[in-house]
């Protein structure tokens, strides 16, 4: 197998084309397995294991979509109600009714689940952190901006036409990810763009793009106004406790959209941990080696040039700050992501 940006993976077949690919990656179960795609439920990893649902179909006995998670952010709620996608949150005491795991969109250490179990496969785009990731076939391609993209390409290798629902869940990954193509983009994902545009559904891809935000979500809009901190071309926001954290991303969002503002750092604490949430124009930055170079060594932290994200267990922060308060958090990332750091 090819690598990138001097990835080390072990254990994985070597081809030389996409067929042979998809060939040894066929070649690795049989028609009684039952297979579990594990994700972490966001638009890219959904298309993707959806896409590898219908690669697997009458291959194996079944395939099952789980998720690690539930899913709470509104886009990707109304994306699994209007196409009815068959996706399942993990029930870990129910693992051993399976045969093989598959993990799309992700890598071993991204979630604890993650690193429990054994995998047979392992698809992603994300820059391999972990110099080593093992199993019998590994497609990792830093490049891409989608996993989705990685997908199509393997639909149009087995000559696989999407359905509507694949083709429109497919668009919506790489859309996404790559936030429109404005950032992290390969010609791969504009060639897969064009491909899967007129078999998508655009009404429906509209209906979900737009549902954004819920009601009650315009008094955590205030709060992030209301104590925003801006250090030359950075906007601060620290909105403490938050229902989930993906209204961290979509308020980091709506932050970089201010004139003259280059950084959008937003975090807050949910179930326990710190969540930091950075967006930037990406140009000459690099938000992923920002988040590891200020938090990695009190929790997870990485991501791409143009965005990343940090999650650090409240207990831990007890090792650098005297009193745990929103305060003295709020200047701990702001101190952390300021220019001079």
């Amino acid at each position: 197998m090819k690598t990138q940006q001097g990835a080390s993976v072990v254990k994985s077949c070597k081809w030389r084309s996409r067929t042979e690919a998809l060939n040894c990656l066929y070649g690795l179960f049989s028609a009684k397995d039952r297979v579990l795609v594990t994700i972490d439920p966001d638009p890219d990893s959904i298309g993707a294991a959806l896409a590898l649902k219908r690669l697997l179909w009458h291959k194996v006995q079944s395939t099952t979509i789980g998720m690690v998670r539930p899913i709470r952010r509104l886009n990707n709620l109304a994306m699994t109600r209007l196409l009815r996608l068959p996706l399942k949150e993990i029930d870990e005491g129910r693992l051993e009714e399976f045969d093989k795991f598959f993990l799309v969109d992700g890598q071993p250490h991204h979630h604890p689940l993650f690193s429990k179990l054994s995998y047979t496969a392992v698809f992603d785009h994300h820059p391999l952190t972990d110099n080593t990731v093992e199993a019998p076939f590994v497609d990792i391609r830093p490049d891409y901006g989608a996993t989705s993209t990685i997908f199509t390409e393997y639909l149009k290798c087995a000559s696989v036409k999407p359905s509507q629902t694949l083709a429109t869940a497919l668009i919506y990954g790489i859309k996404t990810d790559t936030r429109n193509f404005e950032r992290h983009t390969l010609e791969e994902d504009v060639r897969a763009f064009g491909y899967l545009f007129p078999l998508a559904n655009h009404n429906i891809l509209r209906k979900i793009e737009i549902s954004d935000l819920a009601l009650g979500d315009l008094k955590v809009f205030r709060r992030a106004i209301e104590n925003k901190k801006v250090v030359k071309d950075r906007i601060f926001a620290h909105l403490n406790e938050v229902d989930t954290p993906d209204i961290l991303v979509v308020i980091a969002d709506f932050l970089l959209k201010v004139h003259d503002i280059s950084w959008s750092i937003v975090s807050g604490i949910h179930e326990g941990k710190l969540v930091v949430i950075v967006r930037n124009d990406g140009y000459r930055k690099d938000a992923g080696r920002s988040l590891k170079r200020a938090f990695e060594s009190l929790g997870s932290a990485g991501g791409h040039k143009a965005m990343g994200r940090a999650e650090i267990p409240v207990d831990n922060l007890r090792t650098v700050l005297k009193r745990v308060t929103p305060g003295t958090i709020e200047k701990f990332v702001r101190s952390a992501l300021s220019p001079h750091s």
